[in-house]
């Protein structure tokens, strides 16, 4: 059984923008590049992921590339303490999400869908009110457009890497 996640990469602008705080408050940072989770962490075998990828590429067919808009730093606690750059939600996300957790892969999110891409983690509760009392001051305005998402594989190490890109919008 190996683990798998399926996620967006934004632009690389964008990703440096993320990283530059990353390095500093997200132990993740060296594990995956910052990216916006469509579908959280869940297990597979060979068999299964094959039949999985096979709806993927079916799914991508369904959705046009679509604008991504990143317009400002937020945090989900009380929940937890991490600190996000807060996308705005729009309906390809929206539905994208959603089959990700309808029959083929089951598992339904935890928590209700809010588009992010996380920058900081794991932080304690004072360094979290801190870090987030600067951050949320920053000036956030990212337009991109966004043309694929990607299944991920997890390493031995821990650490994430593609295993299969799907382009949104061929099958149009």
């Amino acid at each position: 059984m190996m683990k798998y996640g399926i996620v967006i990469f934004p632009s690389k602008k964008l990703q440096d923008f993320a990283n530059s705080y990353r390095k500093r408050y997200d132990p993740h940072y060296a594990l995956i590049p910052p990216h916006l989770t469509l579908k959280n962490a869940f297990e597979a075998d060979d068999e299964k992921i094959k039949d999985i990828s096979e709806k993927l590429e079916e799914l991508s067919n369904h959705y046009n590339p679509f604008q991504l808009s990143v317009y400002r730093v937020s945090s989900f606690q009380p929940v937890n303490n991490v600190i996000y750059l807060k996308c705005e939600p729009n309906e390809t996300l929206n539905e994208l999400h959603k089959e990700l957790h309808q029959d083929f892969i089951g598992e339904q999110p935890e928590y209700s869908f809010v588009p992010h891409i996380t920058i900081g983690q794991k932080l304690s509760d004072d360094e979290h009110s801190d870090v987030y009392g600067s951050l949320r001051m920053l000036d956030v305005n990212f337009e991109e457009t966004i043309d694929r998402f990607h299944l991920l594989y997890q390493l031995d190490n821990g650490s994430w890497t593609v295993y299969e890109t799907f382009r949104l919008g061929r099958g149009n």
